[in-house]
């Protein structure tokens, strides 16, 4: 991730600290500048060009994160937008533009020390996919009749960690498999899902928004 530019937006002060003491450890991640509110992010990133934007969903004034976060994207598409929240709901992380945006992350706050979950959502933000936090993942469940009923248990713990931004061979290392083992099993999603023939981010979103659509909370 060799020089990645980072805007943080938060509007408490020791949080921003926080994301960027963590990020610091990151070889590659550069923060160029921190914003407390929404309409001096948007100035800022139009500013500084950040490849990825670290977004509190709740900020003060009028405009909320999601709302700058579309006008970053409307100025510069290729702009990554992770979004940072305190709710564990799916009606949030569904309140996202995520049909018509490509590059948003969903990621809560409680898992910023965790380096590895934070990387993947900037890096999942910058190639246009939509990745979502572990623990939003782990509190839903496929509603009975749907298409995701239908996959079997592993097909679904391949595209939950698909959803978090695993590549294939994060998946093969988490799942200890091998990565054509892992290519078969995404080949059979894409075909369950009427997805196949799609190029592999174009599916990856697809999957993932299918995988909310068709989902119901634990």
């Amino acid at each position: 991730m060799e020089g990645t530019k980072i805007l943080i937006v938060d509007d408490q002060v020791l949080f921003s600290e926080l994301l960027q003491r963590t990020l610091s450890t990151e070889p590659g991640l550069e923060v160029v500048g921190v914003a407390h509110d929404a309409q001096t992010a948007i100035q800022l990133a139009d500013r500084t060009t950040p490849d990825v934007v670290l977004m509190d969903i709740e900020l003060p004034g009028e405009m909320d994160g999601i709302e700058a976060g579309i006008q970053i994207k409307q100025a510069r598409p290729q702009t990554g937008i992770v979004i940072l929240s305190i709710h564990n709901d799916r009606r949030y992380v569904t309140s996202l533009p995520l049909g018509k945006h490509a590059g948003w992350s969903y990621l809560l706050k409680q898992s910023i020390p965790d380096v590895t979950t934070l990387v993947r959502a900037i890096e999942g933000s910058m190639k246009g996919m939509v990745v979502l936090d572990p623990a939003v993942i782990n509190s839903l469940t496929p509603r009975q009749g749907s298409t995701l009923s239908r996959l079997t248990p592993r097909q679904r713990d391949v595209l939950e960690l698909m959803a978090q931004g695993y590549s294939n061979a994060a998946l093969a290392e988490r799942l200890t498999l091998t990565e054509k083992t892992i290519e078969t099993y995404i080949s059979a999603i894409y075909q369950q899902l009427n997805l196949s023939g799609e190029s592999d981010i174009h599916a990856r979103v697809k999957a993932t928004l299918l995988f909310l659509q068709e989902s119901q909370s634990v």
